[in-house]
């Protein structure tokens, strides 16, 4: 999943606690970070500005007022590589126009792409892999010095814990990383030679920060992987997901535990069970599937087939009949027919996903879809996308009406800026950023982070309305 989440220097929601570090007032040093691409980056760039906090530095909002600048990348495809690559630039002016001395970039682009970034784009100062952002204080001295343009891209192997410093800054909600890398194969997806190989965290770690975090003022959890339904596999040697949600239902003053990225092959009837017996567990589910048609699906390396997808989603809506599922699309796959377009079209219609993401097909170098025959024009592929968004958005507005008159817990996240009694969250069939809000009508003056029972009066396509009771 490749969308944008700008995160330059913003300050934390938590104010105690482990993972956070208060502002000294001898600080000198400024530093900004732009993330690109998807969460497991936010949560790379939280730990870096964790890291360089613990050190002395000041983070800020303004690039033009830092000293360092770092761009942390995406890599995943064409067009995120693209805007990792204008983010880069834009950001070097602040060498000439603001208090830049250093511009590093990190992340996916640069474990893929080091020796042409430092080749082609001579402002940048230092670069830093995937595996060892970690360094980022030793890459920031060597930067500052004369003459050095460090390059810190190792073997992608490192994990963090429960006991690394991290600057979080997503409000009432928070990311945590119950594992890196992925052992899958699949022919569209360069992942396992930018992260490595998946690795799990230990589930005293994962329950030791999710304690920290809500007592830092954390609501909302939000688990994520590569392959979250594998967690556990590598260290356990069998999947645990199910006991991670099981510790993570305990913690106290935890409202919400929301899962995302679970392969479609391996959730486990276990898993199912946690979704329909803990009461902290989201209903809500992402299952990216990427396509119906079992000849895409073979040729591209997924598990499972339409029939086994078919009897899982069947079985978890029986399991939990409330249940909110996300998926992922890809169109425009090397050999997709417009016959196979118009079964997934129908596959999305009858199965009546809440929420879908639709993705282009984006042949990426050294992957084996990118030498497959059969590539789709460019222009079938955006003209498929648009046309499976909008039954996309048809569906999620039926889904929506199903709520309206239901009485719903909405987490508040902000005020409405023109109209004062009026707040904007999300109940727990909605994910943070990439799905719909709710709007809350309320005398009341409620904060960020207030859990507030809702009615709901009106449904849109994606939004709800309704009056907090």
């Amino acid at each position: 999943m490749v969308r944008r989440l700008c995160v330059i220097g913003l300050v934390a929601f938590q104010q105690a606690g482990p993972l956070i570090f208060r502002m000294g007032e001898n600080m000198s040093q400024k530093l900004a970070v732009v993330t690109l691409g998807c969460e497991k980056n936010l949560v790379d760039s939280e730990v870096m500005m964790g890291l360089m906090t613990k050190k002395g530095y000041q983070v800020v909002d303004n690039p033009a007022d830092a000293d360092v600048i770092v761009v942390n990348t995406c890599g995943f495809i064409d067009a995120a590589k693209a805007e990792s690559v204008d983010t880069i630039l834009s950001m070097a002016q602040f060498k000439d126009e603001g208090s830049c001395k250093s511009l590093l970039v990190t992340g996916c682009m640069v474990q893929r792409y080091h020796n042409d970034l430092i080749t082609e784009i001579p402002e940048i100062d230092g670069l830093v892999g995937t595996g060892e952002f970690y360094r980022i204080d030793e890459i920031i001295d060597l930067s500052l010095q004369e003459g050095e343009k460090p390059q810190f891209v190792g073997n992608p192997v490192y994990l963090y814990d429960d006991l690394t410093p991290r600057l979080v800054t997503g409000g009432p909600s928070a990311y945590i990383k119950i594992a890196e890398g992925c052992d899958h194969s699949c022919t569209f997806c360069a992942i396992p030679a930018m992260r490595g190989k998946f690795r799990s965290r230990p589930i005293d770690s994962i329950v030791a920060e999710a304690k920290s975090l809500v007592a830092q003022g954390v609501k909302e959890i939000m688990l994520i992987a590569q392959d979250s339904t594998q967690y556990g596999l590598d260290i356990y040697k069998k999947r645990q997901l199910h006991v991670l949600l099981e510790e993570l239902n305990n913690v106290e003053g935890l409202e919400w535990i929301r899962l995302h990225y679970a392969y479609p092959g391996f959730f486990t009837d276990e898993v199912i069970d946690s979704f329909a017996r803990l009461p902290k567990v989201a209903k809500y589910i992402d299952m990216p599937l990427q396509h119906s048609e079992d000849h895409i699906l073979k040729a591209m390396q997924r598990p499972g087939h339409q029939a086994q997808i078919r009897n899982l989603v069947a079985k978890i809506r029986d399991r939990v009949p409330d249940v909110s599922l996300r998926t992922s699309l890809i169109v425009g796959f090397p050999g997709e027919t417009e016959q196979d377009f118009d079964y997934l079209c129908n596959f999305v219609r009858e199965l009546e996903f809440d929420h879908i993401g639709v993705f282009t097909y984006s042949p990426e170098e050294g992957t084996p879809s990118a030498e497959m025959d059969g590539q789709v024009a460019d222009h079938i592929k955006q003209r498929r996308a648009s046309q499976l968004m909008e039954i996309g958005r048809e569906v999620a507005a039926k889904r929506n009406a199903r709520l309206v008159g239901r009485e719903l817990k909405a987490l508040i996240e902000r005020r409405d800026e023109e109209n004062s009694n009026v707040y904007i969250g999300r109940t727990e069939y909605d994910a943070k950023d990439i799905d719909g809000q709710i709007f809350v009508t309320s005398n009341q003056d409620l904060q960020n982070g207030d859990v507030v029972t809702v009615r709901v009066t009106h449904s849109y396509d994606f939004d709800l309305a309704g009056e907090c009771m």
